[in-house]
Order: structure tokens, then sequence, then C-alpha cells
């Protein structure tokens, strides 16, 4: 018998398994699908940028589609000369990284102690901690509360109400319950106490659930503008969302009216295309440094409980 016909006759080698055409019909709906999922979500940047760069005629006339028709960049330098918007880019930067911070070390702070089963009234806590994420104070009571803190029109009243999210508690409670208890039952032999342990031995083995619920905090301060809307009416402590929202629902060319030269050369459509564009760049930057952490940290940290 030769080799070849030798061959024909065994059967296939173990782990390798012919694909049916159903799965490559599924496999190639798959691709599709999600190409076109992503596409929807690519688009509308693809066509505020395009907005953003053509001419006043060709956005007037609604000529711009995903390319830019005139190229200019006027309305970015408008946008960038603008004290407003400069003044609200500084806050959500400084309510961003005050608020991520704040809320991960009380969160965390939260979520150790109640990932302890010896830990007295731990599913009493565990109940009271759920029961708010079904009910709340309300709007007004909350407004009372914060005006009776004279926390109204402060800077810190865009972060302190929401500075424990019980949903990213209980992620990171999980995370640590997933951990040996042999490394901590071996920091306790040599010495440390609990602040020791979480310190050296718990936040060490936990930075990709950390990193993940910190992006979680971060995306959600940085657009966060119902809270600026009912809390703040200073101009000086309004987010990036909150101006966003007052120039996309303003007049046309009300915001122009003091600049006569923008006025001249740009349109209230690529202006607001602008300043949304450049108001995204900041939070998109911070994904990259974390990306590496995201993915294991949700399902770690979801899996248990």
């Amino acid at each position: 018998m030769e080799p070849k016909q030798a061959l024909e006759g065994l059967p296939a080698p173990r782990g390798t398994m012919r694909t049916s055409f159903s799965e490559k019909c599924f496999t190639v709906l798959n691709y599709i699908f999600f190409i076109l999922l992503g596409l929807t979500t690519l688009l509308p940047f693809v066509n505020l940028l395009a907005k953003s760069l053509s001419s006043e005629s060709a956005v007037i006339s609604g000529r711009v589609g995903l390319l830019p028709v005139g190229l200019q960049l006027e309305t970015y330098q408008y946008v960038l000369q603008d004290s407003m918007f400069l003044n609200s880019l500084k806050v959500s930067i400084a309510l961003t990284v005050v608020g991520t911070v704040c809320s991960l070390f009380l969160t965390t702070l939260t979520a150790y102690p109640l990932s302890k089963v010896r830990l007295r009234g731990r599913k009493g806590l565990l109940l009271i901690f759920v029961f708010t994420m079904l009910f709340s104070g309300g709007l007004i009571p909350t407004y009372l509360l914060m005006q009776n803190l004279n926390l109204v029109n402060s800077f810190p009243v865009l972060f302190l109400p929401a500075m424990v999210n019980v949903y990213n508690m209980l992620i990171i409670k999980n995370y640590f319950e997933g951990l040996p208890e042999e490394l901590e039952e071996s920091a306790k032999l040599d010495g440390a106490g609990n602040i020791r342990i979480l310190a050296s031995v718990m936040l060490p083995l936990s930075l990709p659930v950390l990193a993940t619920i910190g992006l979680f905090f971060a995306v959600a301060f940085w657009n966060d503008y119902f809270s600026a809307m009912i809390y703040i009416s200073d101009p000086a402590i309004k987010p990036m969302q909150l101006y966003l929202k007052e120039l996309l629902v303003s007049s046309s060319g009300d915001f122009l009216k003091d600049n006569v030269d923008a006025a001249i050369n740009t349109t209230p459509q690529s202006i607001q295309a602008s300043s949304i564009l450049l108001a995204t760049i900041p939070i998109l930057l911070v994904y990259p440094f974390l990306q590496k952490y995201f993915v294991k940290g949700v399902l770690v940290g979801s899996i248990k409980g």
C-alpha cells in the first residue's frame, strides 16, 4: 500500500476539528454584525470631525458627509481660545481626577471588610447597600440635603454624592473574596495589621479590578452633566459636559455674537462639532493605559458571588 493511501485511511489527528458549513456561516455573520455595529458608533464621530474641518458654506449647504469640504482650522482655533471652554475643561479634569481617586479609595475601604465572612453583621450591611441600589431618597430631598450642607454651587457637590457606587463595590468585594486566604494569614503571622495587609498584600494583587473600576468612575465623572445642571449655576465651576449641553441647546449663533471674526468664518454647527471632539479626547487617552487590566478585572471580579 502506498504511503498516501495509508494516510487517507487514518483518523484525523487529535486537536483538529473540521468546521461545518453552518459554523462558517455563523462566523461570517458575526464578523458582519460587529463590523456594522462598530461603524454605527464610529461614523457619527467621523461626521463630526468632517463638519469641524469644513468651510462655512459646505456646512450650511449640507454637503459635508464623512470627508471635510473646504478644509479649515478656524473652528478649533476659536474653541481653544474660548475662556469658557478652557475653564470647563479644567473643572472636568479636576473633577475626574479627584472624584476617581476619592471614590476608588472609599469604595475599596468599604469592599475589603465586607469581603470577610468573619465580619459581624456582614449580611445585614450588604442588604443595606443593595437596598440603596433599588431605592433612593429622590431628587428634591437630595437637593435639600446638599443645600443644608452648604454644598450647592461648590466643587465637592459634583463628586461627594457619588463617591460610593454599590455595583462597583460588589465587584471589588468579589475580587477580594477570590484571593487566597493563606496570604492574609501569613501576613498576620508576620505581625501585619488589617491596614498593612490591605495596602501591602491585597491592593498589589488587585490592580486589574482597581484599574477597571477606576476607569468606570473616571468615565462616569467625565460624562456626568445632570449633577452639575442641578447643583451648579456658577460659571466658574461648570464642568465640560454642562458647557456642551448649554452649547448644543443654545439658539443658533448666540455663542458667536461676541466674536465677529468667528461668526463670519465659522458656523454654530462646526463650533459645536469641534467642541464635542475636543471634549472627548482626554477621556479616550486614558483607556489605552488601562486596557490590559480591563477584561481581566471585570471577569475575575464578577465570577464569584
